[in-house]
């Protein structure tokens, strides 16, 4: 099974998994009944305090992944999400849904390759 990622706006592409919000606010202009969601992970995604200093800015990608890694490293929440995706993943994929416009440049990125090296499959 996979873990994929997918953008929250668009028309879902994979509706064939347990579909996961990791931002920490909710997505404006999606409904919560449209979002077709198993479950929001608010906790999981970056502080206020670094996605404001992040700002969606890709250049400066490289530190707020360091830094984003650095906070899933210390939140406690962590290792449990990691273990809940190992065990959703035995039996189909896992979708990360974010709302941010630049697909390369985001946490969810982050969090994907992050689960992946604890999994052992990057």
């Amino acid at each position: 099974m996979a873990l994929k990622l997918e953008r929250i706006y668009d028309k879902p592409a994979d509706t064939d998994g347990y579909r996961i919000l990791v931002d920490r606010l909710w997505p404006r202009g999606i409904s919560k009944v449209n979002a077709k969601l198993d479950e929001w992970e608010k906790e999981i995604a970056p502080t206020k305090k670094l996605r404001s200093w992040f700002s969606h800015d890709p250049e400066k990608f490289p530190d707020f992944k360091t830094k984003y890694i650095a906070e899933l490293d210390q939140n406690e929440k962590t290792a449990a999400f990691i273990s809940q995706i190992a065990d959703k993943l035995k039996t189909g994929n896992v979708i990360l849904l974010y709302g941010a416009k630049d697909r390369e440049h985001n946490q969810a990125v982050v969090l994907k390759t992050y689960i992946e090296d604890h999994l052992g499959q990057a």
